[in-house]
């Protein structure tokens, strides 16, 4: 029964996607042209259309869409917990949204100290939330593709998402358990 739910709004979420990036991309072609992003932000570097962001954003979507759906219904199946798993998703992507926002408003404008510590952000946010989760990655993409189109926020967040995945799960238990040996030996009174 759930899995029928979340199907049936896969859909008219990737429609939504699809009219919203095909409407920016006629809008940019009529007023100037479809920009093109160079790499790294290199003139010498190739540069990548965002026309390619009408093929790359409604498949990502779906995919992505797709694997929150098949970990729902792991999470569901295991808990059977529907609302705090769904609420869980939507703040996960929010926070991906405005991640995204913030760092293409910080280029835009060229605010140095946030671009400056983007990657220890992501380090600490890694600590606390999984970033490698495909609702943050699909804000995150959403939330950048007006400044950057979907291509180059993609393989971006594709980095981050190894990085966020080693310290969620490799380095997060390693300090999480040295911190709880350390305060056990703290709270245990010394035998005399």
């Amino acid at each position: 029964m759930q899995r029928q739910n979340l199907t049936k709004i896969k859909a008219p979420i990737v429609g939504v996607v699809t009219f919203l990036i095909f409407s920016f991309l006629f809008w940019e072609h009529f007023h100037g042209g479809v920009t093109s992003h160079h790499l790294l932000h290199q003139q010498d570097l190739p540069s990548i259309s965002n026309w390619w962001s009408g093929i790359l954003l409604p498949i990502l979507t779906w995919f992505l869409l797709s694997r929150i759906e098949k970990r729902l219904d792991k999470n569901i199946s295991q808990t059977k917990q529907t609302n705090n798993a769904v609420s869980t998703v939507f703040w996960l992507f929010i926070t991906g949204l405005v991640f995204g926002i913030l760092l293409s408003t910080s280029f835009t404008n060229e605010y140095k100290p946030f671009l400056d510590n983007v990657l220890y952000v992501i380090i600490i946010l890694s600590f606390i939330i999984p970033v490698y989760y495909s609702e943050i990655i699909l804000g995150f993409i959403l939330g950048m593709t007006y400044t950057f189109g979907a291509v180059i926020p993609t393989g971006f967040i594709l980095i981050v998402a190894v990085i966020g995945l080693v310290v969620y799960r490799i380095i997060r238990p390693i300090v999480l358990s040295l911190t709880t040996r350390l305060g056990n030996s703290f709270t245990k009174s010394p035998n005399r």
